[in-house]
C-alpha cells in the first residue's frame, strides 16, 4: 500500500490509469511494454500514473487538449529524474 502523497490525487490517478491501460493506446503501449519487461502489475500501473501525470502537466502548460496522434516527444515532457 502507498501511504505518501495526497490520497484523493492518488485515487484519481489510479482510476484513470486503470481505464487508460485498457482503452488509451498511448498508456496501453507503455503498460504492455513494462509488463513485457517483467514488471509486476502494480509497478507498471504506478509508472503509468506518473506518465499520465507528466502528460497532463505538459498539456496544461502548452494549453493543449488530448490528441493521441501527437507523439509524446512533441509535448516536451519534463522529467524530474
Amino acid at each position: 500500500m502507498i501511504w505518501g502523497g495526497r490520497a484523493p490525487v492518488r485515487t484519481a490517478l489510479y482510476l484513470s490509469v486503470w481505464s487508460a491501460s485498457r482503452w488509451n493506446p498511448v498508456i496501453r503501449r507503455f503498460y504492455d511494454r513494462l509488463r513485457a519487461q517483467g514488471k509486476p502489475p502494480k509497478v507498471a500501473q504506478t509508472a503509468c500514473m506518473r506518465k499520465l501525470l507528466t502528460i497532463l502537466n505538459a498539456m496544461m502548460r502548452d494549453g493543449r487538449s488530448w490528441d493521441p496522434s501527437i507523439p509524446l516527444d512533441q509535448l516536451r515532457l519534463q522529467h524530474s529524474c
